[in-house]
């Protein structure tokens, strides 16, 4: 147990020391990117704005063309809205493109993993990036939207240095990333994890344990649940569930979450509300069933309904529409910033 505890602190230190020497000395830190689709172009746009030299990673070497040409457009459309910090000629200059996981890797002190959400998929890249690894510091962090961090990790030699880092869609304009750790991954992986995101102006959540679905999806499955279930029993109108979400649930949603929104609507916050309200709560959850099954026809009810405001040939289009809305709203959010200090206790 003594060697034990003494080869798990000896980690810990060293893992603090390396990340630490970078920043004292002033050295631009390399963060890898394994996967050049979607998400791994988004995740370089929010290292880069951190402040780290990025290396993308893919075998398919016209994929990573189409990644550096997306890249620099995204920079610039976040340029163009103002919410961009230093000039996109600085930041692209550093971006790197590989197609040798191996070079790519080479002084990074954090690996992102992008590649599709297949468990065969994530098992074979994390036993190479295993296999490659030399160091016990660089922290190796899945994207993965579902499948838990101990289903691809357990036997690998650098086990407690992988942790899931779960972005929401689109990364770049989404700020919140769930930190999943596996039941063997280091504290401190989780710890520097945390701040390297932070650094980059991202808003990480700290999972206690592993749970099936992680939190951001199964808050939304809950709501999408409960949509579904209003719908196909002719509770309400597709059309009409969406303006619930968006003209009410949504509003006050950007800015304060749930626990935040019951406390500020009883004199006494949480307490009181609760004392007010739980029986009712529970005799409204007592009627919900999770384990409904949605009919074919409410499936066909709801995809009408949207097909009728665009065709799907059309979906590219509005995916640009919602990112053009969440990049107001996070330049709305910055703006805010002085309303917040002025009602905010400086602690908090």
């Amino acid at each position: 147990l003594t060697l034990i505890w003494l080869q798990w602190n000896t980690f810990e230190v060293a893992l603090l020391i390396r990340f630490n020497y970078f920043r004292i000395l002033n050295i631009m830190e390399t963060i890898t990117i394994v996967g050049t689709g979607l998400v791994g172009r988004c995740w370089a746009v929010v290292f880069m704005r951190g402040g780290y030299r990025v290396n993308l990673y893919d075998s398919n070497t016209q994929q990573l063309a189409d990644a550096l040409e997306d890249v620099h457009h995204k920079l610039l459309v976040l340029q163009d809205a103002g919410v961009l910090d230093g000039q996109v000629s600085d930041l692209i200059a550093n971006l790197n493109t590989f197609d040798d996981l191996e070079v790519a890797l080479e002084q990074a002190i954090y690996v992102q993993e992008c590649v599709p959400e297949r468990l065969s998929i994530k098992k074979a890249v994390f036993e190479n990036l295993d296999l490659i690894l030399t160091n016990r510091t660089t922290v190796l962090a899945s994207s993965t939207s579902a499948i838990p961090c101990s289903r691809f990790t357990e036997e690998l030699t650098h086990r407690s240095q992988c942790i899931v880092s779960h972005p929401i869609n689109p990364p770049h304009l989404m700020s919140l990333v769930e930190l999943v750790p596996a039941p063997w991954t280091s504290s401190a992986v989780v710890s520097q994890t945390k701040t390297i995101l932070q650094k980059c102006g991202m808003k990480p959540v700290v999972l206690k344990k592993e749970v099936l679905g992680f939190i951001q999806p199964r808050l939304q499955y809950a709501l999408l649940g409960e949509a579904l279930r209003l719908v196909d029993d002719g509770v309400i109108s597709p059309e009409d569930a969406d303006i619930a979400v968006q003209y009410g649930l949504a509003g006050r949603w950007s800015f304060m979450g749930p626990f935040q929104t019951i406390d500020l609507n009883a004199p006494g916050g949480v307490q009181d509300y609760c004392s007010r309200y739980l029986d009712g709560i529970y005799k409204v959850l007592d009627t919900q069933d999770n384990g409904q099954r949605i009919k074919p026809d409410t499936i066909n009810e709801i995809n009408a309904w949207q097909r009728s405001l665009y065709t799907v040939e059309d979906i590219p289009r509005m995916g640009e529409w919602r990112d053009q809305r969440l990049l107001a709203l996070n330049k709305h959010q910055k703006e805010q910033q002085a309303v917040d200090n002025k009602y905010w206790h400086p602690k908090l």
